[in-house]
């Protein structure tokens, strides 16, 4: 069980030490993928299967995962009330302070970009759209700057709602909640 108070914020330098660990950044993420629930063994599976990109990976490496989750990475999430772990059992639930790790757990392929990169890639688009409309550059002109400014608006809108849901929280789901 849990022994921190949910309803106190973690600090920096705990949230540091949970994300400097590439395996707990994984039992974060496949937990928010996966419905916020899994046993222990599932998740070792998977993570195995991350590190090995096998499918099914080795039996050492699932032992090697299944061992360091059990001994080390799941205890430390529900010491911090990250998580909830119950041994006996061996099943793991996110805990409602999972939500202020996951704020800082976007992840980025090496040659992806991030939502703020994406998003500031809209705009600029969009800026330079509006500007080589104002300038009478051909075709573009002949498209109104108020219906480009809707189109670009609409991209935003639509990507930031998506993005949303994909990351499964919410301001209106926080608010339910309390």
């Amino acid at each position: 069980m849990a022994s921190a108070d949910v309803s106190e914020e973690l600090e920096a330098v705990e949230i540091h030490e949970v994300l400097s660990n590439e395996r707990r950044q994984m039992i974060l993420q496949l937990l928010r993928e996966d419905g916020d629930s899994m046993s222990a063994r599932e998740l070792s599976e998977r993570i195995a299967e991350l590190e090995t990109g096998e499918t099914p990976p080795p039996r050492n490496i699932r032992q090697s995962a299944y061992v360091s989750l059990h001994q080390t990475h799941l205890p430390k999430l529900d010491e911090l009330g990250i998580i909830d772990y119950d041994q006996s059992a061996k099943t793991v639930h996110l805990n409602k302070r999972a939500e202020q790790v996951s704020v800082y757990m976007e992840t980025v392929p090496k040659y992806g970009i991030s939502w703020s990169e994406y998003y500031l890639g809209v705009s600029l688009v969009g800026l330079l759209l509006i500007a080589a409309s104002q300038m009478g550059v051909p075709v573009i002109a002949s498209v109104s700057t108020v219906l480009l400014s809707g189109l670009v608006f609409l991209l935003i809108t639509v990507s930031a709602t998506y993005q949303t849901i994909q990351q499964g929280s919410s301001l209106l789901h926080r608010l339910r909640e309390d």
